[in-house]
């Protein structure tokens, strides 16, 4: 070890389209000594770095540190990945390198980086580290849905399809906005949810929003066959309170036509 440990950040590299990245992520990005890019496979390609290599400016000397983290539901495995990853972004902080880690969307909504900030604590808790926010799937989704995530006294709950729906009549009983999250396998369960409460009319789809592969679903009943990437995303919004601050309660709004 040469001296203080080097800083970490968590860079938010947002849904998809590189100019939706903030001013701070680039310039955090682009004065980083190491860029921490996950990847889903061993040789795959990080989608992340997909999305900032247009934007950034690149420095010969900066050191691109590809990181795998499986898509898996076996905590055993995926704590392994953990320990690899911080094993190998220490190697650059304890030589008072800066790292920045770079995630889609942002580093606190169910990103990887949280793992690697919990266990980065553990092994140098003096550890300085700075969270980049950025613009979330959640917003860029409803976005493109031409709908707002959140209006009036509207309550919104956000989960992780993958991880179970059982509840999920309940939930869109209880609350205004529903966004479904990683839908994987459970489009059958989230569309006979939808139809014993009625509200089927009331969700759309989108498929990696703000990307060039875009798609937008009004009808969620022609994803029943399919299965939700982690790029998918489903909101439900109920519009019962959404006016209740001007008087009335509008409809859904029109679809965000841009090309991404």
């Amino acid at each position: 070890m040469t001296g203080a440990l080097g800083t970490l950040y968590g860079v938010g590299a947002g849904p998809g389209a590189p100019d939706l990245l903030t001013l701070r992520a680039v310039a955090t990005l682009e004065g980083a000594d190491v860029l921490a890019l996950p990847r889903g496979l061993d040789y795959g390609a990080s989608v992340a770095w997909q999305i900032i290599e247009p934007v950034i400016r690149r420095r010969p000397e900066q050191v691109r540190l590809r990181l795998t983290f499986p898509m898996s539901k076996d905590a055993v495995r995926v704590r392994s990945y953990v320990d690899g990853a911080v094993t190998a972004i220490g190697a650059h902080l304890v030589e008072g390198r800066s790292v920045a880690f770079v995630t889609e969307g942002d580093p606190s909504l169910f990103s990887t980086f949280g793992y690697v900030r919990q266990e980065a604590l553990k092994r140098w808790p003096e550890l300085r580290i700075e969270v980049i926010p950025g613009v979330t799937s959640i917003t860029a989704v409803a976005a493109v849905g031409g709908v707002p995530v959140a209006d009036g006294h509207e309550r919104i709950a956000i989960l992780p399809a993958t991880y179970g729906v059982g509840d999920l009549v309940d939930v869109l009983q209880r609350f205004d906005t529903v966004v479904l999250m990683k839908l994987g396998g459970e489009m059958p369960t989230i569309l006979a949810a939808l139809e014993a409460t009625g509200l089927t009319d009331r969700a759309f789809l989108v498929s990696k929003a703000t990307m060039t592969e875009q798609r937008y679903e009004p009808d969620v009943r022609a994803f029943a066959e399919e299965h939700g990437g982690c790029f998918t995303m489903l909101i439900v919004k109920r519009n019962d309170r959404s006016g209740v601050l001007v008087g009335d309660s509008p409809p859904m709004l029109a679809p965000n036509r841009e090309t991404p």
